[in-house]
Formats: structure tokens, C-alpha cells, sequence
């Protein structure tokens, strides 16, 4: 399926909720991996603030796209890459669908001084 690119040119972007290793399978714990780098993916919970309108999106990263520090709640960043893609599984018999969010990196901003 293809993957869309999202615009945050004119957005401002915060972190919501705080990084966490993804999960493949939730009653195992296995972690879910990148495909292409073959590194840990984590989720984070973005607001993206645009033209008056908010939205939360829960967007996966690898880990090389991720810091070890000053990604807390409350941080404004920087998101590179981002895309968006449909996806549709059968989990517990029932179609489920809904879009996915990913992103090459996200990287804390510097703090404004006023």
C-alpha cells in the first residue's frame, strides 16, 4: 500500500505522550523491528498543531531516528519524514483498518529564549 507524505512545514509539533518500544505481539512482548535498518521500533504520541486545528498522532520510529535524551512530554520537535499509510488486519476475526504514522526521526528543539 502506498505511503503519503505529511507537510509540517508550517505545524508545531510537541511530545505528548513519551517514547516506547513497540510491541509486535502483545502476549508475548516481542518487540517489533525495523525492516530496513534491523533496529528496535518505538512509538511516541505527537500533538501537531496547524492553521488552529490539534491533532494527537501515535507515530513509530526507529531507534536510530530516536535520542537518548530530550524527548520528555512537553518538548517541542522536529519530525522528519513522516508518513502516513492505511492498513486493514483481521484481529479476533473482525476486520479492523485505520492509518499508521511513521517517521525517519524525531529530534527535540531548542528552547525558545525570550
Amino acid at each position: 500500500m502506498p505511503a503519503f507524505k505529511i507537510d509540517l512545514s508550517t505545524a508545531v509539533v510537541f511530545v505528548a505522550v513519551a517514547p516506547a518500544p513497540k510491541l509486535k505481539n502483545l502476549k508475548t512482548g516481542e518487540l517489533a523491528i525495523d525492516a530496513a535498518t534491523d533496529k528496535p521500533l518505538y512509538t511516541v504520541g505527537l500533538i501537531v498543531s496547524d492553521e488552529g486545528d490539534g491533532n494527537l498522532l501515535t507515530v513509530s520510529v526507529p531507534e536510530p531516528g530516536l535520542p537518548t535524551e530530550g524527548i520528555a512530554v512537553g518538548t517541542q520537535v522536529a519530525v522528519t519524514g513522516l508518513k502516513a499509510r492505511d492498513w486493514e488486519n483481521e484481529i479476533n476475526g473482525k476486520m479492523k483498518h485505520g492509518i499508521a504514522f511513521r517517521a525517519v526521526a524525531v529530534t527535540p528543539l531548542a528552547p525558545v529564549k525570550g
